[in-house]
């Protein structure tokens, strides 16, 4: 069981970004993801929600091939994605934001599950009817992130969900990904804020130049921070 990646290979406008990563994903616990801009994570990210076709290498999920599937596909498998940027549908409402991430939903269900998102970020009950271009950055992030608890994945993908954003904001998102994991949800965190990441992860992954450089525990690259400083200034 879980979302596993094997000996992933990618190239973007003829160069390989992705060299041979292995990577693996539990339900239930938080794996972060690190390095420095441009080691590849957020290609790593699109390559497994199906967004970038990998060159070589194998995806599962819950010993399933996702690998080759349209991305729509994958998010019917139980993956979702929040990308990098506070990606929402600017000229809609946030209600029609919510809707769209339920379309493929029965309407009481859909309802049901919109019901529970905006229970996590009751801030996005007043401003249904608001377009969300208009939203603060940290609304727009509450909006990417309601949008996939309506998907009900099993497995999550947030890529540097603090971009941009206060502390403040940030601290009010955090513990939404801790209540994801408890509920079994695998969570895999690619965070520019190494400190936030190593507090909540079970798990990391070090990423340079696209190529795994260390896989443990948050503890060990706390006790050895030289392994960060390493991959930081690659």
């Amino acid at each position: 069981m879980g979302l596993v990646v094997q000996g992933l290979d990618l190239a973007r406008s003829g160069k390989t970004v992705l060299h041979g990563v292995d990577l693996s994903l539990a339900p239930g616990r938080i794996t972060a993801l690190l390095g420095a801009n441009g080691a590849g994570k957020s290609s790593l990210v699109l390559a497994i929600a199906g967004a970038l076709p990998a060159t070589s290498g194998e995806i599962t999920l819950d010993g399933r091939s996702i690998r080759g599937l349209r991305p729509e596909a994958i998010r019917a498998s139980g993956l979702a994605a929040v990308p990098e940027g506070h990606q929402v549908l600017n000229e809609l409402s946030v209600e029609d934001n919510l809707k769209v991430a339920g379309s493929h939903l029965p309407r009481a269900e859909m309802r049901s599950a919109i019901d529970v998102a905006l229970g996590t970020f009751p801030e996005l009950r007043e401003r249904l009817q608001a377009r969300s271009g208009n939203l603060s950055g940290g609304q727009q992030q509450m909006v990417a992130l309601a949008q996939a608890i309506i998907a009900k994945p099993r497995y999550l993908l947030a890529d540097e969900l603090s971009f941009g954003l206060a502390p403040v904001v940030v601290a009010r998102l955090v513990p939404v990904l801790q209540e994801l994991a408890a509920r079994g949800v695998g969570v895999l965190l690619i965070e520019q804020f190494t400190h936030i990441a190593l507090k909540i992860a079970d798990a990391v992954y070090v990423m340079e130049r696209g190529r795994i450089c260390f896989s443990g525990e948050p503890r060990q690259l706390i006790d050895n921070p030289a392994i960060l400083h390493s991959a930081y200034l690659a």
